[in-house]
């Protein structure tokens, strides 16, 4: 049997995967959770063998989740499953410890399909143009990325700098050189094209 654990944060599609997958033979779900602590929680309990994660989770999102299961449970393999269709997101996922990338458009059968692959050391990127875009590489480095995802949430250069322990000037700067790296004329410009491209 394939344990698997479930994480998505909204009741009614969770509820629906775990429906679909419980229903498939070789699979089990062994637990589910609606964020990154529980899933942490429940991984350890469980011991799955795939964890089918959104990115879109509250709090820590699904790709810092993957870097966390990779550490605390590395028999653990990774599939995002998201609406989020954008190359970036697919090479953050992979460098996150994913083998997997799914969008939520895709049928049940290759949802499980894609799971058993997951489960013998396979890879599956879908859909196809993606995998092929997905060696994007941002301009941004880690550091600089953070700080543009957090001004994307609405955090001012003050905010910023508390949650970072940097300083106000330290956080403006980072923001401006964030802006000429991508060609934009404004912050705001700055956080649509990177966004745009998975980079945040």
């Amino acid at each position: 049997m394939i344990k698997i654990l479930v994480v998505e944060d909204m009741h009614v599609v969770r509820a629906g995967l775990v429906a679909l997958l419980a229903g498939e033979f070789g699979i089990e779900v062994a637990g589910q959770a609606a964020d990154a602590a529980e899933a942490l929680t429940v991984a350890e309990r469980c011991a799955p063998d795939v964890a089918v994660l959104d990115i879109d989770l509250p709090g820590m999102d699904g790709l810092g989740l993957a870097r966390e299961l990779a550490v605390r449970a590395p028999r653990c393999r990774m599939l995002m499953l998201t609406a989020l269709d954008r190359p970036g997101h697919v090479r953050r996922a992979l460098d996150a410890g994913a083998s997997g990338y799914l969008l939520k458009s895709v049928t049940p059968q290759r949802l499980a399909e894609a799971v058993r692959t997951v489960a013998v050391g396979g890879r599956v990127i879908e859909p196809r143009s993606l995998a092929d875009a997905s060696g994007a590489v941002s301009p941004l480095t880690a550091r600089e990325a953070e700080t543009l995802r957090l001004a994307a949430d609405g955090a001012d250069s003050r905010a910023i700098a508390a949650e970072l322990f940097l300083g106000v000037g330290t956080v403006r700067n980072r923001l401006a050189s964030t802006t000429g790296k991508l060609g934009a004329r404004t912050l705001v410009d700055a956080i649509r094209i990177a966004e745009r491209h998975g980079w945040i």
